[in-house]
C-alpha cells in the first residue's frame, strides 16, 4: 500500500535457528545509524505551516530542492517551507526557506504508477552543496551499494528521528523489483534493499535521496512496510528524469 515511504532505517530482530550443534539463538539487529551533514549537506526535510516535519528532499541547485511528487500534493504551496543544514530537529540550525513554486512531473498520478518526482523552488538561496544528478544508468548496477537518508521513522510503527540518519541498502535488479511489486515499471523506478528486509526507508522519509557517492540516484517513493523481507523500497529512478528536474532547478 501507498505510504509517505520514508527512512531510516528500520529496526528489525532476526532470530537464527536452534541448530543441534549450538547452545540456542543468536538475534541480531538490523538497521541505520546517526548521519552527518557534513558529509551529506545537500539532505532537508520539508515541514508544513505548523513545522511539521512530513517528507523529505535533497538540494539540487542554489535554490531549488527534489523530492516526491507525492510529497508535493501533500501540503499546499503556500504552506510548505523547506530545513536545511539542520542535522538535529530539535535545533534552531540551519535555515528555513518558503516554497515558492512546486513543480510536479506532469504524468504523476500515484506513486505506484510512477512520475514520482517533484521539484521545490524557494525563496532565497540554499548555501549548501547540492548534490550531482545520475544520468547514467550504467554506473549503478543491480549489487550497488546505495545510501539512503532521511528523518522518518526507526521502525515500523515508531517514532521519527530526532536526527538525520542513514543506512546501506543495495539496487536490487529489475526481477526482484518485479516480483515484489507487479507494477513495477523499469524505467520509472528503481528499488534497493535486502532480500530478508531488515534495513529500509520508512514512513517520513519519503522524497529523500538514495545516494551513490555524492549522486542522487532514487528519491525514496513507497513500499510495503518497512524493512520487510522481500519487500524492498520503492525509488523514483532519477537517471530517467535528471533532465526534467534540472529543467526546473534554476542556476546550479
Amino acid at each position: 500500500m501507498p505510504r509517505r515511504f520514508a527512512l531510516i532505517a528500520t529496526i528489525v530482530l532476526f532470530i537464527i535457528s536452534l541448530s543441534t550443534t549450538t547452545a540456542g539463538a543468536t538475534p541480531a539487529i538490523i538497521g541505520g545509524e546517526k548521519a552527518s551533514l557534513a558529509q551529506h549537506p545537500y539532505a532537508v526535510y520539508l515541514v508544513d505551516s505548523h513545522g511539521t516535519q512530513f517528507c523529505g528532499g535533497v538540494i539540487v541547485s542554489r535554490t531549488a530542492v527534489a523530492t516526491a511528487a507525492h510529497c508535493a500534493a501533500e501540503v499546499p504551496t503556500a504552506e510548505l517551507s523547506v530545513v536545511a543544514g539542520r542535522e538535529d530537529k530539535r535545533s534552531q540550525d540551519g535555515i528555513v526557506r518558503a516554497v515558492s513554486t512546486a513543480w510536479q512531473h506532469p504524468n504523476y498520478r500515484t506513486p505506484q504508477q510512477g512520475s514520482d518526482i517533484a521539484v521545490l523552488t524557494v525563496r532565497g538561496s540554499l548555501p549548501y552543496r547540492p548534490a550531482d544528478l545520475a544520468r547514467d544508468p550504467g554506473r549503478y548496477p543491480a549489487g550497488t551499494n546505495a545510501t539512503v537518508l532521511g528523518w522518518g521513522r526507526t521502525a515500523d510503527g515508531g517514532d521519527r528521528s530526532d536526527y538525520l540518519r542513514q543506512a546501506t541498502v543495495p539496487i536490487a535488479d529489475d526481477s526482484a523489483c518485479h516480483t515484489a511489486y507487479p507494477e513495477y515499471s523499469a524505467p520509472a523506478m528503481l528499488c534497493a534493499g535486502y532480500p530478508h528486509g531488515g534495513i529500509d526507508a520508512c514512513k517520513g522519509d519519503s522524497g529523500g535521496p538514495l545516494m551513490v557517492g555524492d549522486a542522487v540516484v532514487g528519491i525514496v517513493s513507497y513500499g510495503d512496510g518497512c524493512g520487510k523481507p522481500g519487500k524492498p523500497g520503492m525509488y523514483t529512478r532519477v537517471t530517467s528524469f535528471a533532465d526534467d528536474i534540472a529543467a526546473h532547478s534554476g542556476p546550479s
